[in-house]
C-alpha cells in the first residue's frame, strides 16, 4: 500500500472518530438541555446534575481522547517505544 493510501486512510478515520464525538456532544447538549427544562417544571429538585456529571464524564474523556493532545500523546508514544526497540 502506497503512503499517500495510508495517509487518506488515517484521515478518514480521524473524520469519523470527530464526526462521532461532535455527534455525541450535540446529543450530550440537547439532552441535557431537555432534562434541565423537565426538571426546572417538576419543581427543581436538581436531580438533574448526576445525569450531567456521569454523562459528562465520557463526553469529556472522549473529547481527550480526538483531541490533538491525545493524538499527539499517542503518536509520541509509538515513537518512543519503537525508538526503545531499536536499541
Amino acid at each position: 500500500m502506497e503512503e499517500k493510501d495510508k495517509k487518506l486512510l488515517r484521515a478518514q478515520a480521524r473524520v469519523k472518530e470527530l464526526k462521532n464525538f461532535y455527534n455525541h456532544l450535540i446529543l450530550y447538549l440537547v439532552i441535557m438541555g431537555l432534562l434541565i427544562f423537565i426538571d426546572y417544571s417538576d419543581g427543581g429538585n436538581w436531580w438533574v446534575q448526576w445525569p450531567i456529571i456521569g454523562w459528562g464524564i465520557f463526553v469529556v474523556i472522549q473529547g481527550i481522547n480526538v483531541s490533538k493532545f491525545g493524538k499527539n500523546w499517542e503518536d509520541k508514544k509509538i515513537k518512543e517505544i519503537m525508538e526503545k526497540d531499536e536499541e
